[in-house]
């Protein structure tokens, strides 16, 4: 599959930054391209050509994190200097200011609404604030260290975190409780995230490992170890076929989620990289490192038709593959019937339909084999006998019940047919007394 793919090119490189690039993000137009820096500014890259950046400045300490929000009217960065900031990514550059955590803030993230955000500290907390009122909503503490990442599910009903206690844990933000936590890291756990699904989260750590759990089944689903250090940052393509990694190996890392494999290591920085995003398309992603330099990169790889590798997947002759994000089964539970190993099925939607559906007509030279019809349901012997015993005991109770109705209607005919003793012995009397009262 390797020959089919192309690989990433770097399109531009940017400099601006007068310090280490810790944070990314792209906008939803994918016209900007916002990045944070330990010189303390937040820089807006517009991405049009031969147009100029914005660098906001703001913050009193080294800038952790940035992301736009949904909508791409604001941008959020977080310091060490406790506070977050909200911009208007225009060259006015205008923000609001709010003391958010007692100790650093590691990280600021928008819900899929653009209502809320959730910040994570070094005050082992985690907290999550009205967009609109600037306000405090509520405060999530089970962490017993640092925190450095929080983020939104993408429908903005679960939030994950992570941190230096070796945690992921998953908190619903209705009851506020946490109701998960994978604890199978070996050391600090650096970034978390959802695939755009919401299906998988996703956790890199300072062991060098990447691991991806099914939030549904809490199982793990693929572990990585492509690394030979510490992994700063890392992001999923919108596809959830691809998984960018930075690295303080100084490299970044592109790992297939489909095959299970490492595919690409790029290397473009001199030094450790800190952050890397894939923009909302997946057509370019970014990298920036402490060379104080972000990367514009090409994915190409991206362009390989995916119905065509899935159907190379479904012909697999492994015996038992590793799980893939590709198998991952729909939200509502349903039952799986055993498949013929001489069936080749050709639709993805033929195996694990969403939605009860009906089949069309299609062109009389194409037959239409359901799975129904290839196993059908066997009949146990055992259950025949019971039902045969049942229905003979139901006939001889039906026949009984005729007989003794039978019997009910002759004996009522019987008795309406002969004369009743009481009536006859008052007529008797009446015709007795009419003949004395005549003599």
């Amino acid at each position: 599959m390797a020959s089919v793919l192309e690989d990433p090119s770097l399109d531009r490189h940017f400099r601006g930054h007068k310090g280490a690039v810790t944070c990314l993000d792209f906008s939803p137009n994918r016209k900007q391209l916002a990045s944070g820096s330990v010189d303390k500014s937040v820089m807006i890259w517009n991405l049009a050509p031969k147009a100029r950046a914005y660098r906001f400045v703001g913050h009193s300490d080294a800038v952790t994190a940035v992301q736009f929000c949904p909508f791409g009217k604001l941008v959020a960065s977080c310091s060490k200097d406790r506070s977050v900031r909200l911009w208007t990514p225009s060259m006015k550059g205008e923000s609001t200011v709010f003391r958010a955590h007692s100790a650093p803030v590691r990280s600021v993230s928008f819900s899929h609404d653009a209502l809320r955000l959730v910040t994570a500290s070094d005050d082992r907390s985690v907290k999550v604030w009205s967009v609109q009122r600037r306000c405090f909503l509520y405060s999530l503490n089970q962490h017993t260290n640092w925190v450095h990442c929080a983020r939104f599910s993408p429908d903005g009903r679960l939030i994950a975190s992570c941190g230096d206690d070796r945690s992921v844990r998953l908190w619903d933000t209705s009851t506020k409780l946490c109701i998960n936590v994978f604890s199978s890291c070996t050391g600090p756990v650096t970034s978390v995230d959802f695939n755009s699904s919401g299906t998988c989260v996703a956790a890199s750590g300072s062991d060098s490992s990447l691991r991806i759990w099914d939030i549904r089944t809490n199982k793990l689903l693929q572990h990585y170890q492509v690394h030979s250090a510490e992994i700063h940052s890392f992001s999923f393509h919108p596809s959830n076929n691809f998984l960018l990694s930075a690295s303080a190996d100084g490299t970044v890392k592109v790992v297939d989620l489909l095959e299970g494999r490492l595919i690409y290591t790029l290397h473009g920085h001199q030094g450790e990289v800190l952050s890397v995003a894939f923009c909302r398309t997946g057509e370019t992603f970014a990298s920036g490192g402490t060379d104080a330099q972000v990367l514009l990169w090409r994915t190409n790889f991206d362009r390989v038709c995916y119905q065509e590798m899935l159907l190379q997947h479904n012909r697999r002759a492994t015996p038992d593959p590793a799980p893939h994000l590709s198998d991952i089964h729909p939200r509502m539970p349903h039952q799986h019937q055993p498949e013929s190993t001489n069936i080749q099925v050709t639709h993805l939607r033929d195996i694990h339909p969403r939605m009860p559906h009906q089949h069309q007509p299609e062109s009389t030279n194409i037959q239409v084999t359901h799975l129904s019809d290839i196993h059908p349901p066997p009949a146990p012997a055992r259950t025949v006998s019971v039902l045969e015993e049942r229905l003979t005991f139901t006939e001889d109770n039906l026949k009984t019940c005729l007989v003794n109705q039978s019997q009910l209607f002759r004996s009522l005919r019987d008795s309406e047919s002969e004369p009743d003793p009481e009536q006859t012995e008052r007529v008797e009397f009446g015709r007795s007394g009419s003949e004395d009262g005549s003599t």
